[in-house]
């Protein structure tokens, strides 16, 4: 996913995700890293949380936090030269200015500061789409959203010491997930199915989602299930239709972040190209005595969608 982002005023900015800093040195935001979890870079020191806090008049550099009409945090970050002002909706900055030019961004004085109506004007952050495609909010429900301040932002190579920063972090709720999972790919037929779950020690439980999404690593097995499933790439507008016979089970296999560097034949970032789903029969082994037949198949078919 790919968020995109529109900017009202002269300032053009690449389009952040949906955690983010915010510099006053420059013309609002700084490209975050990606939104998956961070790698420490080398040679780079952890940078230490923001600590909000009334401005010192004998500090060139300080963050203040202030209350809008509606009670929502904005935080005002300074530095020798220029001011920016971000609130908590939408992680938006919705001012920026400096000694010289004054105000930068434009701001409707008829602003709504009362979520889910998002802020009109500043620097929103669209996503995870522009326009209303899927999430049935305009231009996604990023900025629709309060964001929170990350106290343990992650590992970033740069120097920081002459600037004003803030880490900021939207966290998914169920809701955001459901109209738009993490991963492009999905599996569907396989809900309400039993599954044994061999992260936990083998515990059983029922599949509750409409369909399967992959935001962590899943090693299940779906015992006695449908003879029929799907697997959807939205990414490559593909559908892999799986039919088994004579297989009872599903083996449903994705390594994620963590496994994968731990696999020597599997690259780091492979798993993010891969999903493992299979006819199998695990939970009872099929046993043929002396002249018994046993016949299992898989049949793979791709359907396109435009």
């Amino acid at each position: 996913m790919k968020p995109l982002a529109s900017t009202y005023g002269a300032a053009k900015r690449p389009p952040p995700s949906p955690q983010k800093s915010v510099s006053t040195s420059g013309a609002g935001k700084r490209p975050p890293p990606s939104p998956q979890k961070s790698a420490t870079t080398s040679g780079a020191g952890k940078r230490p949380p923001p600590s909000p806090q009334k401005p010192d008049k004998n500090s060139p550099q300080s963050v203040e936090l202030v209350k809008d009409k509606n009670g929502i945090t904005q935080l005002i970050l300074r530095n020798n030269d220029a001011s920016a002002t971000v609130s908590l909706l939408g992680a938006q900055v919705i001012s920026w200015k400096t000694k010289v030019t004054g105000e930068l961004l434009f701001l409707s004085k008829k602003a709504i500061f009362d979520p889910p109506k998002a802020v009109r004007g500043g620097i929103p952050i669209c996503f995870p789409e522009f326009k209303n495609r899927e999430t049935g909010e305009n231009h996604g429900f990023a900025r629709n959203r309060i964001w929170v301040i990350e106290e343990n932002p992650p590992h970033l190579s740069g120097d920081f010491k002459a600037k004003v920063y803030v880490d900021l972090l939207l966290k998914s709720s169920k809701e955001d997930a459901r109209i738009w999972p993490h991963s492009e790919v999905r599996i569907e037929g396989l809900d309400t199915q039993y599954y044994l779950d061999n992260l936990l020690q083998k515990q059983q439980f029922t599949e509750q989602g409409a369909s399967l999404t992959f935001e962590s690593e899943v090693d299940r097995i779906y015992t006695d299930c449908n003879n029929v499933v799907a697997v959807r790439d939205h990414y490559k507008k593909r559908t892999v239709v799986i039919r088994k016979d004579g297989l009872p089970d599903i083996v449903v296999w994705n390594p994620w972040i963590k496994k994968s560097k731990s696999i020597a034949d599997l690259g780091d970032k492979e798993y993010q190209q891969m999903v493992c789903v299979d006819g199998a029969a695990v939970e009872n082994p099929i046993t043929l005595k002396p002249g018994e037949e046993w016949k299992g198949c898989l049949e793979l078919s791709i359907l396109l969608s435009s």
